[in-house]
């Protein structure tokens, strides 16, 4: 594997400076979880589902939050869109380790909505200084970079959690919210190119965003993020029915470097597979964990359940980015937070029940088996999509009476996607549909180019 594509877009202005800024700044969202669960479980004595729904809880929060503040960075620019999350989230975290069990539930709603949209303005950001034929590489690296956080992150809450107490690690999850917040804010990374003023809408119709390609591409994320969380609950569980609470980190650590490796070998790689099968893979990366009988063997399946991990997601967000215009980008990327924390909020009192009633293995079994029935069944939807769309082109002539198929990329026919420049007519770097968006517009001609040119 060559690592040449990841120096060449290091390489690009303010690539680097933002990767570490990314780095830093998603420290509080990876040990949250993991905090609030040793939380309800240890000092409020309630059981795993009841953590569950903690987490869930604060993913329904997300859910409403995401697309309202990815449209304020649309609209606002991005400090003036952080300061209301930098002042709520001081506040809900300052209080947080003083509430008791339904009050808690109502203060993660609360932070929910208010999170600092660290995720979405960073892959917002990589759109618009990373030219479109190196937005996989880059999207792949944001992915490898968020599993290095999750190695450390964790870790440090599970730390101060297990050897000072879970009110100081809340207490930290709250001030290092914050920090998050001004660091972005006094980066204030770009989330729109000089050139990239909103289009000027059709009279009498506003554009359709949640277009069926996108759909297919967010029901990814959910199944993913079912996956993830289950994952985590179950290794949290695992470790504490033997009595090595103080393991987990580690344990996280090494699911995240398996999905290091993985996101990296992808990164590299001049082909792409489709979000759902990448996901569908991670389901099954899973399962084996369920068959865990020794911390041993549970750190081998972890790192093999890893490997999928930070190729889904990669192919996720670069899907997404390709399939909205510039001046809508922060939407979907809400939109796509939105559809995380469904998936979060199934997976986590899902994967909680099963392990209070079968044990952790029981768990791992539910997270992986149902993130791989759901993308597997995408697939096959997503098949019969494309069959009754070919055929329905093929009776009109090649052009339904709804638009919707209308000019369908070529590649967009198929699970894998070539990214050989060499391919471009006319010397154009191709910004491909990803497979599967039916309803995403093919490339312009040559002559159209000079409109169409990626703003980065």
């Amino acid at each position: 594997m060559s690592l040449a594509p990841y120096a060449r877009l290091l390489r690009l202005p303010g690539v680097l400076t933002l990767v570490l800024v990314a780095f830093v700044a998603r420290i509080p969202h990876a040990m949250t979880g993991v905090v609030l669960t040793l939380h309800v479980v240890g000092p409020l004595g309630l059981g795993y589902a009841k953590a569950g729904l903690v987490a869930a809880a604060m993913t329904v929060g997300v859910a409403i939050g995401s697309p309202w503040r990815g449209r304020r960075v649309d609209r606002l620019g991005l400090r003036r869109a952080l300061l209301p999350s930098v002042l709520v989230e001081s506040a809900v975290w300052l209080i947080a380790p003083r509430l008791g069990y339904e009050a808690l539930l109502g203060a993660a709603v609360v932070a929910g909505v208010f999170l600092v949209p660290v995720f979405s303005v960073v892959r917002q950001s990589l759109a618009v200084l990373v030219p479109p034929e190196q937005q996989r590489t880059a999207y792949a690296l944001d992915s490898v970079g968020t599993e290095m956080t999750f190695m450390l992150a964790p870790t440090l809450g599970v730390l101060v959690a297990t050897q000072v107490s879970t009110t100081a690690a809340l207490t930290l999850v709250g001030a290092s919210t914050v920090a998050a917040g001004l660091l972005l804010m006094w980066f204030d990374p770009p989330t729109r190119s000089a050139g990239g003023a909103a289009a000027p809408e059709p009279a009498g119709r506003r554009p359709r965003l949640l277009t069926p390609g996108l759909l297919v591409v967010l029901a990814a994320a959910s199944a993913a993020a079912l996956i993830l969380n289950g994952t985590d609950v179950g290794i949290v569980a695992a470790l504490e029915g033997w009595d090595r609470e103080s393991a987990v980190g580690w344990m996280i650590a090494l699911w995240c470097v398996g999905s290091v490796v993985g996101g990296l070998v992808y990164g590299a790689q001049k082909r792409e597979l489709h979000p759902l099968a990448l996901v569908a893979l991670l389901g099954a990366a899973t399962l084996p964990a369920a068959l865990a009988q020794t911390q041993l063997q549970l750190a081998v399946a972890v790192v093999v359940a890893g490997l999928p991990c930070a190729a889904a997601l990669s192919a996720i967000n670069a899907s997404l980015v390709r399939m909205v215009p510039e001046h809508r980008r922060g939407e979907i990327m809400g939109w796509s937070g939105t559809a995380n924390t469904v998936g979060a909020a199934l997976g986590a009192p899902l994967v909680g029940a099963v392990i209070d009633g079968t044990g952790p293995w029981g768990g791992f079994a539910a997270a992986g088996g149902a993130g791989l029935v759901l993308a597997v069944a995408g697939l096959v939807v997503l098949a019969l999509v494309r069959r009754r769309s070919a055929a329905r082109r093929a009776s009109a002539g090649g052009t339904p009476a709804d638009g919707t198929a209308a000019d369908v990329a070529p590649e967009a026919l198929h699970l894998t996607v070539p990214r050989d420049p060499s391919t471009a007519p006319g010397g154009i770097v191709p910004s491909p549909a990803p497979a599967g968006a039916d309803d995403v517009p093919a490339r312009p001609l040559p002559d159209d180019a000079s409109r169409t040119v990626h703003p980065g």
